[in-house]
């Protein structure tokens, strides 16, 4: 049987001002088109289906429409609550959805969701655990939390293949997943750390939360990663989704399988000028998303929207003025016991080449004195 995994839709999320809605609807399309060709029994989606907990009309009715072309095509589609979702409004109409085809684990009311997906001789119980704070199961941590949890599911119970879903920050013997270079993380000292141990016993489990694609270790856990970039810090990286295939004896193999995004995160670089004619010459990659980063040294009028003429979805413009003065920190000033406002001015001076304006020096002053 076949599973297509999937993780950290973020429907409806805003970067820098710009709606991803459009990005999202081509991506998902894209998502619904391989599990079509390749004939999968179920989609898994791990967590972080919203980006938002209470999500905008558009991102719903982009969900319900996805939802729909996935169950028109016959097949389940499993998915649980990430940090980034409400529980309750993902919930909404789990039962009457589960007649559907479609499998909803997002509230935790002390009991696990349970799904058997039966083809022919085959079938696969898919095991569904949203992400649960810890205070939620009466722990300290979300490791205690998951421990307690999964004590509740009997994996002996059947001797079919097991899948896991589920959204968390999983360590393997405190080793932690790579993240993406633009990716923040909540996990704070180790608490909400989960040790891949605890999960053992299950033939596939399917992660969300971390937006990089990577697997743990050479156990059978894997991060399906977020299907589209959302930050000029994921470099180059590409997206993917996991096609799963488990067999009556488990877990039969795991294929990567690249996703196409109909825009890019990319960044250029140069003087306007420079990125002007640059520009120009190019064709399909100016509806690109875009972060200028500027080397000219005078100051520019306008330059975002000089740019958006060539270049209609700049995100971000970023001066680049170290370029002339490379390796200058504040580190090169001698601080001594000079006050606060002469080490502005100091500083001031190293990272512009001028001193300041006497209305400058004012505001600082100002400044300071508000603070001590």
């Amino acid at each position: 049987m076949k599973f297509l995994h999937t993780a950290d839709l973020h429907i409806g999320k805003i970067v820098n001002d710009f709606s991803m809605l459009d990005d999202q609807r081509f991506i998902l399309e894209q998502i619904r088109r391989l599990a079509v060709r390749h004939k999968v029994d179920g989609v898994l989606i791990a967590g972080d289906v919203y980006d938002r907990a209470i999500p905008t009309g558009e991102a719903v009715l982009l969900l319900d429409a996805f939802l729909t072309e996935l169950t028109k095509a016959g097949m389940w589609v499993f998915m649980i609550s990430g940090n980034h979702d409400s529980a309750e409004r993902l919930s909404f109409g789990e039962e009457m959805l589960a007649k559907q085809k479609i499998g909803i684990g997002a509230l935790y009311d002390g009991q696990l969701s349970t799904y058997v997906v039966e083809k022919g001789e085959e079938a696969v119980e898919v095991v569904l655990l949203p992400f649960v704070k810890p205070a939620q199961a009466d722990a300290g941590t979300s490791g205690e939390a998951v421990e307690k949890i999964l004590k509740t599911y009997d994996k002996n119970q059947s001797d079919i293949p097991k899948i896991l879903l589920t959204h968390y920050f999983v360590t393997d013997g405190g080793k932690e997943p790579e993240l993406s270079d633009g990716e923040t993380t909540v996990h704070v000292g180790g608490l909400d750390n989960v040790e891949a141990s605890l999960l053992e016993g299950f033939d596939y489990v399917a992660l969300g939360h971390i937006h990089k694609p990577q697997q743990i270790s050479e156990r059978p856990m894997y991060y399906a990663g977020a299907p589209l970039k959302y930050s000029f810090g994921e470099g180059d990286g590409d997206k993917s989704v996991c096609l799963v295939e488990i067999g009556k004896e488990g877990l039969v193999s795991v294929e990567k399988i690249a996703l196409h995004p109909y825009r890019e995160f990319r960044k250029v670089k140069g003087t306007l000028q420079e990125i002007m004619e640059k520009g120009a010459l190019e064709r399909s990659a100016r509806q690109d998303y875009i972060q200028a980063i500027l080397t000219d040294k005078e100051e520019l009028v306008d330059p975002i929207g000089t740019l958006r003429s060539i270049y209609p979805n700049v995100m971000q413009i970023v001066r680049d003025e170290k370029q002339e003065r490379e390796n200058v920190s504040a580190g090169s000033l001698t601080i001594g016991k000079k006050e606060p406002v002469s080490l502005f001015e100091d500083f001031y001076e190293v990272v512009r080449e001028e001193e300041m304006s006497d209305e400058e020096k004012k505001i600082i002053t100002d400044v300071v004195k508000g603070l001590q």
